[in-house]
């Protein structure tokens, strides 16, 4: 056992060591305390500040110099030691084990020296200590129970398991102090350098303007540091103030007084002209000047922490991403190259890089892009288009055939003043096309709102990294819409569509239509734009059109209607794809069912708009050579009802009431009466709901009850019509990248059917082929009465 400095200078050397070590084991307290072999100070301090020493020996030898003092244990040699030593020294020598004795002599010879406690010490086995070890390694502490079960495992005492680990925790402590000494030992070198290259400095001072000797007055070494951290916090004002005058349009001065920064900088486009003739005299786009203040609900972006960087890079990349979108929106070749066969644009990759740095980084492997842009009129103005899209669950619901869920994670600022210029926040969203094979896009994006000038407005998205633990199926790149008012009081709004996504988890069939721009793109973004403001105009009017009316309805009864209506096609396109919207469970294996069939099923207990029960969902998506424009008014028609729907009665059926939605007559709400196959037997209502723009079809329908039809056409609440929607969507093909012949249909075609009133009944075998056999038999009578 080494005690390290435990005498002054080499007098004693290693004998010295070797003599205390042996003393503290079996020499006696005169010995201890004889003047010939400890000096005064050392018996005073030296042995008891020693970091060598062990609690035990500081404990014994404390003891013992207690009993030099009586003269009846002077002349005793070590054998008249009081029993509260004894006892000290018989613990020490039992907590002793192989793993503790690594300084000290071998076991051997402490049993040569101390002879009568030759039988209590023990040396613990290699395996003995590696079962300590372990469980050290997991518990420092443990408690009795654990240290009874130790010691019975390995044959010790509850009192050596005890000593063993903490011996083995003071050793633990003693090698960190160690470690945390070398460590500041090197700080405290190298601060000594830099202290002293400072002060060489600070003789031959040099001044920074005119490279010639400086001359200082008294400053001291602290007022130093403090003119060095002023410097580095201006540094850093003018970064934070840069930002913010770029968020809010107008450079703000600092105390370093740097130049404005340019405003973003936008290109007139003068070929976009609008749609139905309505001509627009707007000015160029450039960037609004708004007040100099602190940002509404983002003062916490420019604030410390790291929250706040996260925040503050959060807001750099929707300012880059909305100077992109903009540009994008209005730049025409090379970065757009209109194709003369489709009448669409592609967007010129090559043009594209040069134009832009990339805001997301390289395009992930396996990954395809998708470009496309759009340009049309609709019935609201920008205002109210802009709350609209900033409001999560009113963007759902305009958008509902394209959005399955969204939600927002943060509000990073709520805008400035009472508008929404420069509001941001973090959203999820899902984002669904109506076939089952092609899966959702889950994607995490900023949304960003800018006001350009009065009157114009960009709202941008751009993805940012997936949450750990999801991978990256998809992100967009700056996507988004520029909008501006008209002099009639509609907008005018120019959308871009910009993602990359992974193919692979696509069928083949879609592939095509994906990359075109036709499924997601901005033309299907605008078109439905188009169509839901037609349609809320009209729902919103004091006046309903009452000309293609069949049954006069109250204009109260005109609105449940269409309420109903809108409910039953959004639980249309919910069980279509398998978003999370909703609880759907998709059945796996060994059901004897279609390759490209999807079935769902759910179970519906507290919704009042759906009956309680097992509820199936079944979709498919098939190929037909016809237009879309034909397979639609086809479906829709009610006198061609009867020959692919089981629920005519094989007859044609009644148009009881007609809404319309729109100046596109497919863009209606009908109550349909179905012909009573037998005279006792009472006709069936049906609720159906036809949607149709440039990009899409649907055509929505399901039972409905009679009372309850009557109850809603009177004006009474539709939240508690329980219905079950089935129906078709219709989508291009895309060309179809030359599976099949140009110029077809993609055509979905999905049922809702309650198979069990029980919500906790089990599905069973046969629910499950009843509904296969519905879709192929559906599917293969369309394609009959269309001559396919």
């Amino acid at each position: 056992m080494s005690f390290g400095g435990l005498f002054d200078g080499g007098t004693c050397g290693g004998g010295g060591a070797h003599l205390v070590a042996d003393m503290a084991y079996g020499s006696s307290a005169r010995a201890i305390s004889h003047p010939s072999i400890l000096s005064p100070s050392l018996r005073r301090s030296s042995m008891f500040s020693s970091p060598g020493l062990s609690l035990a020996l500081q404990t014994n030898l404390t003891a013992q110099g207690d009993q030099n003092s009586d003269p009846v244990a002077g002349g005793g040699g070590g054998t008249d030691v009081s029993d509260s030593a004894r006892r000290s020294k018989e613990d020490e020598n039992d907590s002793k084990s192989g793993s503790d004795n690594l300084e000290g002599e071998s076991g051997d010879d402490l049993e040569q020296e101390n002879p009568r406690k030759k039988k209590r010490y023990h040396r613990h086995t290699p395996k003995q200590i590696q079962e300590l070890e372990a469980l050290f390694k997991e518990c420092p502490h443990p408690d009795e129970k654990q240290r009874m079960e130790l010691s019975k495992r390995l044959c010790l005492e509850a009192r050596q398991v005890k000593f063993w680990f903490q011996n083995r925790r003071t050793q633990m402590k003693t090698q960190i102090e160690r470690h945390e000494n070398t460590i500041l030992r090197q700080e405290n070198d190298k601060l000594r350098a830099d202290n002293l290259s400072i002060r060489e400095a600070m003789t031959n001072p040099m001044c920074c303007n005119c490279g010639g000797p400086a001359v200082l007055g008294e400053i001291s070494l602290e007022e130093q540091h403090l003119r060095v951290e002023n410097a580095r916090l201006k540094g850093e004002l003018d970064r934070v103030c840069a930002l913010v005058g770029k968020f809010l349009g107008k450079p703000i001065s600092t105390l370093s007084n740097p130049p404005p920064l340019p405003p973003l900088s936008f290109v007139p486009n003068p070929s976009l002209e609008l749609a139905n003739g309505f001509a627009s005299v707007l000015p160029p786009l450039s960037t609004v000047m708004t007040p100099t203040r602190a940002v509404a609900g983002g003062g916490a972006a420019f604030t410390g922490g790291e929250k706040s960087q996260e925040r503050c890079e959060f807001l750099e990349l929707a300012l880059a991403a909305a100077e992109e979108l903009v540009k994008m929106a209005q730049m025409e070749e090379p970065l757009w190259v209109p194709c003369s066969d489709t009448g669409r644009e592609s967007l010129n990759y090559d043009a594209y890089d040069q134009c832009f740095a990339p805001c997301l980084g390289p395009r992930p492997s396996g990954f395809v892009s998708e470009a496309s842009r759009e340009t049309g009129v609709v019935v609201i103005n920008s205002s109210a288009l802009i709350e609209t899209l900033m409001d999560p669950a009113r963007w759902a619901d305009m958008f509902a055939s394209v959005i399955a869920r969204t939600a927002t994670a943060e509000v990073i600022s709520v805008g400035v003043g009472a508008t929404k210029n420069g509001a941001l926040q973090l959203m999820h969203a899902e984002l669904q096309l109506l076939s089952p094979l092609v899966p959702v896009r889950e994607v995490r994006f900023l949304r960003f709102c800018k006001q350009l000038t009065d009157g114009a407005w960009t709202i941008v998205d751009v993805s940012v990294d997936a949450t750990k633990g999801n991978p990256l199926k998809c992100r967009r790149l700056p996507s988004g819409c520029v909008v501006q008012d008209t002099l009639n009081g509609y907008s005018k709004v120019t959308w871009v569509e910009h993602a990359e996504y992974d193919e692979a988890t696509v069928h083949p069939l879609y592939r095509p239509l994906l990359r075109s721009g036709l499924a997601l793109g901005a033309r299907r973004w605008v078109a439905t734009l188009q169509r839901q403001c037609q349609s809320l105009a009209i729902l919103m009017s004091s006046s309903l059109p009452t000309d293609d009316d069949k049954t006069a309805i109250a204009p109260a009864g005109r609105r449940s209607m269409l309420k109903l209506a809108q409910r039953m096609t959004d639980n249309f396109c919910a069980g279509v794809c398998a978003s999370s919207a909703r609880e759907w469970s998709k059945l796996g294996g060994g059901v004897n069912i279609g390759e490209d069939v999807r079935v769902m099923t759910r179970q519906s207990v507290s919704d009042p708009g759906e009956p309680p029960g097992v509820v199936l969902s079944a979709a498919t998506a098939v190929w037909l050579p016809v237009s879309p424009q034909r397979l639609f008014d086809f479906l829709r028609d009610e006198q061609q009802r009867s020959q692919w729907d089981i629920l005519s009665n094989g007859g044609p059926m009644q148009e009881m009431a007609h809404i319309a939605k729109g100046q596109n007559a497919g863009n209606a709400v009908s109550l349909l009466r179905a012909s009573a196959a037998r005279s006792n037997q009472s006709s069936m209502l049906i609720l159906q709901e036809t949607c149709t723009d440039a990009s899409a079809s649907l055509v929505v329908y399901a039972p409905v009850d009679i009372p309850a039809m009557h109850l809603v056409m009177n004006g009474g609440d539709s939240a508690y019509v329980a219905l079950l929607p089935s129906g078709f969507a219709i989508l291009p093909d895309g060309g179809s990248g030359g599976l099949k012949p140009p110029g077809g249909s993609l055509l979905t075609v999905a049922f809702q059917i309650l198979v069990n009133s029980q919500p906790t009944a089990k599905l069973t075998v046969e629910s499950v082929e009843t509904v296969n056999n519905l879709i192929s038999c559906t599917v293969q009578k369309i394609k009959a009465a269309l001559n396919y």
